[in-house]
C-alpha cells in the first residue's frame, strides 16, 4: 500500500520557522510532482507549493519569499521550510503527489499535520 507520511507540524510564534517533511512509501515505480496544500478552519484547501522531480518549483503568492519547497528523489521525500511565519499561516498542511504503482496511477494525500502560529 502506498502512503504519504507527514511530520514536523506544531506550535510556533509569529516570525518563527518550521520544517515539514513528507515521505512516500510502498511499491512505487515513479513519483510525479509533489506538493503541499493547506486548509485553515472554515476555508477551502489551497495550494502552498509544488515541485517536480527536476526541481522546478511553484509557490502561492502568499508564501513567496518565506517558504521553500524541496525534495529528495532518492528518499521519495518532499520538504517545506517555512520561515517568517504569520498567524494567517495557521492551517492543517497536507502533502500530495501522484504515483505509478504496479496497479496504475494514483493520486495520494498525506494525513495532514497541524501548524499553529500564535503568541
Amino acid at each position: 500500500q502506498v502512503q504519504l507520511v507527514e511530520s514536523g507540524g506544531g506550535l510556533v510564534q509569529p516570525g518563527g520557522s518550521l520544517r515539514l517533511s513528507c515521505a512516500a512509501s510502498g511499491n512505487i515505480f515513479s513519483i510525479g510532482p509533489m506538493g503541499w496544500y493547506r486548509q485553515a478552519p472554515g476555508k477551502q484547501r489551497e495550494l502552498v507549493a509544488t515541485t517536480t522531480s527536476g526541481g522546478s518549483t511553484n509557490y502561492a503568492d502568499s508564501v513567496k519569499g518565506r517558504f521553500t519547497i524541496s525534495r529528495d528523489n532518492a528518499k521519495n521525500t518532499v520538504y517545506l521550510q517555512m520561515n517568517s511565519l504569520k498567524p494567517e499561516d495557521t492551517a492543517v498542511y497536507y502533502c500530495n503527489t501522484k504515483v505509478v504503482t504496479g496497479y496504475g496511477l494514483f493520486e495520494i494525500w498525506g494525513q495532514g499535520t497541524l501548524v499553529t502560529v500564535s503568541s
